[in-house]
């Protein structure tokens, strides 16, 4: 498979935390300024102070909107005339869709035909065009590449971009900023992780300001490609393309800008089952009162199954999005 096509007018370098301050200025007044949120039986559970991230309550339903905003407000009127394209499972492409709307511009997406319904629903009532294809079988990133050639748009991919990367980084800023306000510092952050992007946004954000935290990605079981690649020094793809409830997380490998980031950052990659990510979108909804997606909720259950040794310290875990079909809700609060 080829490396995904970027547009040529954004820098084609690594984001740096000059480049997340310059996205936190850009989508001031569009993106939601998340709160960090705590629960007593979290510390509780794990020995730990625990703040959760909701990104869940960001616009559209998932971080996804501020790296999707500070890329497409990026480019030139004349450059989003000619539309914008982007390939996503449905959390990136709502992002993607509500940008492009706020900012006059037509969307194209490529989206599995086994995502979920909600998000397919919710990204074409934004105006998006959505164009389905076989996960399994077909090459996104070429279908986008060859889609945006043929009408000289600009594309926004979800984790190659650098402007996408550098706004997914405003999450570490606000996590640094508002525990500074209570007079402390994270010591460990948990964070989603599919193609990488979020967790080199957020690990640019933190680790520059706070050397000392330690930044876990968490991805689910089979589909572990960044914790593998961090074992190995360099980017390792998965066997298969689909096959997990966590649909926001199925990348077939680390980006190349992302895995630049998070290969020096990251202290280590983190796997938890589709049970635990399920029983995580549980105890979200029974105990915190917040509707999380599986792939959404796998940093939390990373928690909650004691992946890494974080007794007494400062935790922060990212709740990356909530938008998830009802019966998969309804079977998570049967658990």
């Amino acid at each position: 498979m080829t490396e995904p096509t970027v547009p040529t007018t954004l820098p084609l370098d690594v984001p740096t935390l000059a480049d997340v301050r310059a996205a936190a200025g850009r989508i001031r007044g569009q993106a939601i300024r998340t709160p960090l949120i705590r629960s007593a039986l979290l510390d509780e559970l794990t020995g730990a102070t625990v703040f959760l991230k909701p990104e869940c309550l960001q616009r559209t339903g998932s971080f996804k909107f501020r790296g999707a905003y500070n890329a497409i407000s990026a480019l030139s009127a004349e450059e989003r005339a000619h539309g914008i394209f982007a390939c996503s499972s449905g959390n990136h492409a709502q992002g993607v869709a509500e940008a492009a709307r706020l900012l006059g511009a037509e969307a194209t997406i490529i989206m599995p035909s086994d995502a979920p319904a909600i998000k397919r629903q919710r990204t074409e009532a934004m105006g998006a065009k959505v164009v389905t294809y076989d996960r399994a079988t077909e090459d996104r990133d070429a279908l986008t590449a060859a889609a945006a050639e043929a009408a000289g748009g600009a594309i926004v991919h979800p984790y190659e971009n650098a402007y996408v990367i550098a706004g997914q980084g405003t999450i570490g800023l606000e996590v640094v900023e508002d525990l500074a306000a209570l007079g402390l510092r994270p010591d460990a952050v948990f964070v989603c992780c599919g193609g990488g992007g979020l967790t080199a946004g957020v690990s640019l954000g933190i680790k520059d300001q706070v050397p000392e935290a330690e930044i876990y990605s968490v991805e689910p079981a089979g589909f572990d490609d960044t914790a593998r690649s961090l074992a190995a020094g360099e980017r390792l793809g998965n066997a298969r393309a689909s096959g997990s409830i966590c649909d926001a997380l199925l990348a077939p490998r680390p980006g190349v800008r992302s895995f630049a980031v998070n290969r020096t950052r990251i202290a280590r990659g983190l796997v938890v089952t589709d049970d635990e990510a399920l029983a995580a979108v549980g105890f979200a909804a029974r105990e915190l009162k917040l509707v999380a997606e599986p792939g959404g909720a796998v940093a939390l259950a990373a928690l909650l199954q004691g992946r890494a040794d974080i007794r007494g310290k400062v935790v922060v875990a990212v709740i990356s999005g909530g938008n998830i079909d009802p019966p998969m809700l309804a079977r998570a609060m049967a658990l």
